[in-house]
C-alpha cells in the first residue's frame, strides 16, 4: 500500500494514505519509537513497518488510540512489540474484533474490492498486551510521550498520544478532517466535546487526526462546537 509521511515536528510524522483517508503516526526517541495504530490489515501492517524502518531503525512499541479494525488489524507486522492500549480497548478487540474483520471484509467484497477484502479476511487478531486505565507515559529516550484516556467520546476507550516538547497530539479518532465526525453505535456524542476540551488544555500547535490532514486547534475547537450542537 501506497503512503506518505509527513513531517509534523522534529522526529514526529504522519503517515498517510488514501485509503479510509487514513493517518497512522511516528514518533522517535533517542533510543525508542513509538507507533500510532497499526492500519487496516496485516498488508497495510507491514506496509507502515517498512515505510518506519525508512525513517529510524530503534525498537518500536504501538500504542492503538481505539478498537476500530482500521486501527489494529495491521498489529501483526510489528510483532514481537509491546502493544499498548486502554483496557476497554483490548476487551473489544478481543470481544468484536473477529466480528469486525468478517462485516468489514463482506462490506468490501460488495463494493467490489475484492482485495481488501480478502486481506481483512485472513488479517490475524492481535490483542494489545499492556493495558492502560487513564494515563501513561512512554519514555523514547531523551522524550517522553503522555498516552490519554479522556473519557468515553468516539468509543468508551479512546487514547489520544501526546509529545509535549513539540506540542504535538495524535487524536485518533476523535477529531477527523475531511469529513464529519465519525458518531457509530459505540460512540458517546454527549461527552466528546469534553474529550476534545482535553486535548485543547494541552495548547497544541498541531493535531493529527486519525483520518485526514494534520490541523490546529482551531479547528479542533469548530469539529468541538460542532459536536456540542449534535448533543
Amino acid at each position: 500500500m501506497s503512503g506518505r509521511w509527513i513531517e509534523v515536528a522534529d522526529g514526529v510524522y504522519a503517515r498517510r494514505y488514501v485509503e479510509l483517508d487514513q493517518t497512522l503516526g511516528l514518533v522517535v526517541g533517542d533510543t525508542f519509537c513509538l507507533v500510532i495504530d497499526t492500519g487496516t490489515d496485516e498488508v497495510h501492517g507491514a506496509s507502515m513497518a517498512a515505510a518506519v524502518r525508512f525513517v529510524t531503525p530503534l525498537p518500536w512499541s504501538v500504542v492503538i488510540t481505539h478498537a476500530h479494525f482500521d486501527h489494529f488489524l495491521g498489529t501483526n507486522a510489528f510483532l514481537p512489540a509491546a502493544v499498548i492500549a486502554h483496557e476497554r480497548c483490548r476487551s473489544v478487540i478481543l470481544a468484536d474484533g473477529d466480528m469486525q474483520r468478517r462485516s468489514w471484509s463482506a462490506r468490501f467484497r460488495s463494493d467490489g474490492k475484492a482485495e481488501q477484502a480478502d486481506r481483512l479476511a485472513t488479517a490475524k487478531l492481535v490483542a494489545p498486551n499492556e493495558v492502560i486505565t487513564s494515563s501513561a507515559m512512554v519514555d523514547l529516550g531523551g522524550r517522553a510521550v503522555m498516552l490519554t484516556h479522556p473519557g468515553p467520546a468516539h468509543t468508551d476507550h479512546d487514547v489520544f498520544v501526546h509529545v509535549p516538547d513539540v506540542d504535538v497530539v495524535f487524536a485518533g479518532d476523535l477529531v477527523e478532517q475531511g469529513a464529519p465526525p465519525s458518531v457509530g453505535p459505540d460512540s458517546h456524542v454527549s461527552d466528546w466535546p469534553a474529550a476534545l476540551d482535553a486535548i485543547l488544555a494541552l495548547n497544541p500547535v498541531t493535531v493529527v487526526p486519525g483520518h485526514g490532514d494534520p490541523v490546529d486547534a482551531d479547528f479542533v475547537r469548530r469539529q468541538r462546537d460542532e459536536l456540542s450542537r449534535m448533543r
